[in-house]
C-alpha cells in the first residue's frame, strides 16, 4: 500500500536544491518526492567511500538510469578514493555511526557545498538520511557543518523518512528493481557484514 506524499516547499527564499545522492534505494523516493512538489533539484553523486570500484560503478549506475527516467540533472563527482582513504587513516576500527562515518559525511558534504557555491546552488540536502540505519543528527550536523563554510550555502535538514518516505523508499526500490547493497559502502562497512 503506497502512503500519500505531503507536497514539499524549500525553504524559504530558495528556488532550487543540490541533492547529493548515496545511491538509488535511498535518493528514489526523495527524487520522486520532490518531482510531486515540483521543485528544481540536480542530483550531485560523490561517494569516494564506496568500495571496491566495482561497487561504486554499480550504484552509480543505477543513480544515473533513474536520473535520467525522470530527465533530472546529475553531475557525477570524482571517485576520489585516495582523498578518502587518506583522510580515514587511524579510524579504520571505528565502530559504525562513529567518527569515521562523521569524517565520511563532512567528506560528502563538504564537495557538495562546494560545487554548490561555484554553480549558483544556495540550498542543499542528501538522501543519506532516509535510511533507518543511518544517525540522522549525525548527517544534519555535517550538512550544517559544512554549508557553514559558506555565507549564501544552507543545509536543508529535511527528514526524509517521515510521512511514509522510509515505507515509499522500499517500495520504489522494488518497483525500479535496485541493485540493493548490503552495506553502506566503504571497506570497513563491507568488513562488518563479513562478506
Amino acid at each position: 500500500m503506497t502512503l500519500e506524499r505531503k507536497k514539499l516547499e524549500l525553504p524559504q527564499g530558495h528556488d532550487k536544491l543540490l541533492l547529493h545522492s548515496c545511491c538509488a534505494p535511498c535518493s528514489g523516493e526523495v527524487m520522486e518526492t520532490l518531482i510531486e512538489s515540483e521543485i528544481d533539484f540536480s542530483i550531485f553523486f560523490y561517494n569516494p567511500n564506496i568500495h571496491p570500484v566495482k561497487e561504486y560503478l554499480i550504484r552509480k549506475e543505477e543513480n544515473i538510469r533513474f536520473a535520467e527516467k525522470h530527465n533530472i540533472e546529475l553531475i557525477d563527482c570524482d571517485y576520489d578514493t585516495d582523498n578518502w582513504f587518506a583522510r580515514a587513516k587511524g579510524m579504520e576500527n571505528e565502530p559504525e555511526k562513529g567518527i569515521r562515518c562523521t569524517m565520511c559525511f563532512d567528506m560528502r558534504f563538504e564537495r557538495t557545498a562546494l560545487y554548490a557555491y561555484e554553480h549558483g546552488f544556495r540550498l542543499i540536502s542528501s538522501s543519506l538520511g532516509i535510511s533507518r540505519w543511518k544517525d540522522m543528527q549525525q548527517i544534519n550536523g555535517c550538512g550544517i557543518r559544512a554549508a557553514a563554510h559558506y555565507p549564501e550555502i544552507e543545509y536543508w535538514d529535511y527528514n526524509w523518512r517521515k510521512n511514509g518516505g522510509a515505507h515509499r523508499m522500499i517500495e520504489i526500490s522494488k518497483r525500479e528493481e535496485f541493485y540493493q547493497q548490503e552495506y553502506c559502502g566503504c571497506v570497513y562497512s563491507l568488513r562488518n557484514t563479513n562478506r
